[in-house]
């Protein structure tokens, strides 16, 4: 809702068109439907179009949270292709930013993971290349987006699932105030992000130095120099092979820290033996006197795409 007045009144300022608000019914709970149809009827007394994109179908038993974020950003998606629109802002704030470094910290995130959400990245899913999400909120309090609202006279609904301790994200949010008594404030975390963020961008930087020695790429596939690669420093080397696996399999995020460090230790240790698989990429050696390139990276079956390393012995 902050959201959306934000944008409203900015587009308004700089003679822009106005947004659009997209709210999704994943079908999750009986009273959803009730409250995206409530969000269009706010959404409509502020002068805005509004559209419900509403989920069917049978809903998983377990990993529930990855599942409606992708099931949302796939009707989103396929939303703004259908219209033609190539951004789509969703309102993520100094919060949330916060609980998302903490929940990578403790699925052991390497740097990228750490350094949190941008505020433009690409589409979180696959196959929708051409999009791109936009959080312009992330310097934002929770707090003090809610007195934005309550200040304008703008009600809000609060999803009753973000009471559920089932969930990560709400167990780390249940601690907020025990780690700010500690000192560990959300503002005090997401600096440390956005710290890491600075980083991030200056290593990306360096990584495309190594990708130029590592990589070459033919109409067979994607060859690359081990030696090269594992001759980097080590942050620089996985985050290469991390580029080369997202290139080749199109995925828009990198493969889990620990598998990738797994994969890059069996190449500079050359245990690969006859090829492993991560990310949706099959890694093998080449078979061919291609100079010092001697690895093949293609894009593994559908069937076969997974998240860690299988070694093929």
């Amino acid at each position: 809702m902050a959201l959306m007045h934000l944008i409203k009144n900015y587009a308004r300022k700089k003679r822009l068109p106005a947004p659009v608000v997209l709210t999704v019914d994943h079908g999750l709970r009986d009273a959803s439907a009730g409250e995206a149809r409530q969000v269009v009827r706010w959404a409509k007394k502020a002068g805005l179009k509004a559209h419900m994109l509403t989920r069917r179908g049978p809903v998983p038993r377990s990993d529930i949270e990855a599942w409606a974020r992708d099931t949302r950003y796939r009707l989103l998606g396929d939303w703004l292709l259908k219209h033609q629109v190539a951004t789509l802002l969703v309102g993520h704030s100094l919060d949330d930013q916060a609980e998302t470094f903490l929940l990578r910290l403790a699925r052991g995130s390497g740097l990228d993971g750490l350094s949190a959400m941008r505020s433009f990245a690409p589409w979180p899913v696959l196959g929708f290349a051409r999009l791109r999400l936009g959080r312009p909120l992330l310097s934002i309090s929770r707090e003090t987006l809610r007195d934005y609202l309550k200040g304008i006279g703008q009600e809000w609904l609060d999803d009753p699932m973000n009471e559920d301790s089932d969930f990560d994200r709400v167990r780390i949010r249940k601690m907020a105030p025990a780690l700010a008594s500690a000192g560990l404030s959300s503002e005090r975390i997401a600096s440390a992000a956005a710290h890491l963020a600075r980083a991030r961008e200056t290593l990306e930087i360096v990584t495309q130095a190594v990708l130029a020695r590592a990589v070459r790429t033919s109409p067979e596939g994607t060859f690359l120099d081990a030696a090269a690669l594992v001759g980097a420093p080590r942050e620089l080397g996985l985050r290469a092979l991390a580029s080369v696996l997202m290139a080749v399999s199109g995925q828009p995020y990198r493969p889990r820290f620990g598998s990738l460090e797994r994969l890059f230790d069996a190449l500079a240790e050359g245990k690969l033996g006859s090829g492993a698989t991560l990310h949706g990429c099959h890694i093998r050696p080449s078979g061919k006197d291609f100079a010092s390139f001697s690895l093949l990276v293609r894009p593994e079956s559908p069937r076969k795409t997974g998240g860690s390393i299988n070694k093929r012995a």
